[in-house]
């Protein structure tokens, strides 16, 4: 469907370009976007490779661990169905962790993991479980305390004080995830009263 939007837009703004005469625009425009894409890849490699060597090493120094432990009884807390010893658990609080270290490429891929280790725990393979969607919600909302891309565009861009947004980024990540802690646990409360019925 996505695709179909995007080509719709592309199609009527061609169009409109070339009934009003101005495809040159058009031409300049896509090249000139292309190449802004292309500089600020390259600016975000330099500043990104940097900030996940000095995750690795935060990882090696054991900092993710104690951070996982840190995180366990919340985890508990918002995963009661998932066994404390079993693998999925283990996933999640890796998953939570490098949400929370703003390390989002490294985050997606123990996330996905995290969901094939639940959907093993699941009784209904069709149905997504109440742990499942905790974690979808949670994944989604996660607070952030380092804003590690948004900190390398603004780097990029030249801005007199990149940094100056991780105050806002604490704020609205925190107040994203309370919303979707309260929403995933009225949705089950509701699901489980549907059930009852």
């Amino acid at each position: 469907m996505i695709d179909l939007i995007w080509l719709g837009l592309f199609v009527v703004g061609l169009g409109t370009a070339a009934f009003t005469g101005r495809i040159n625009e058009v031409s300049q425009a896509v090249l000139g976007g292309a190449e802004r894409g292309v500089t600020l890849s390259f600016g975000l490699i330099s500043v990104i490779a940097l900030w996940f060597g000095l995750m690795k090493i935060a990882e090696k120094a054991g900092v993710i661990e104690w951070l996982s432990k840190l995180l366990r009884p919340i985890a508990r807390f918002l995963y009661p169905s998932v066994p404390p010893d079993h693998p999925a658990m283990g996933s999640i609080l890796a998953n939570m962790s490098a949400n929370i270290l703003g390390i989002g490429n490294a985050a997606t891929p123990i996330g996905l993991k995290a969901m094939k280790e639940l959907q093993e725990l699941n009784p209904d393979k069709e149905t997504a479980s109440d742990a499942m969607c905790t974690l979808l919600a949670i994944n989604t909302a996660s607070i952030t305390l380092i804003p590690t891309a948004t900190i390398a565009i603004r780097m990029q861009y030249h801005s007199a004080n990149p940094t100056s947004i991780v105050g806002t980024t604490v704020l609205a990540t925190g107040m994203a995830t309370l919303a979707a802690i309260i929403l995933d646990r009225l949705f089950r409360a509701m699901a489980r009263r549907k059930k009852a019925t």
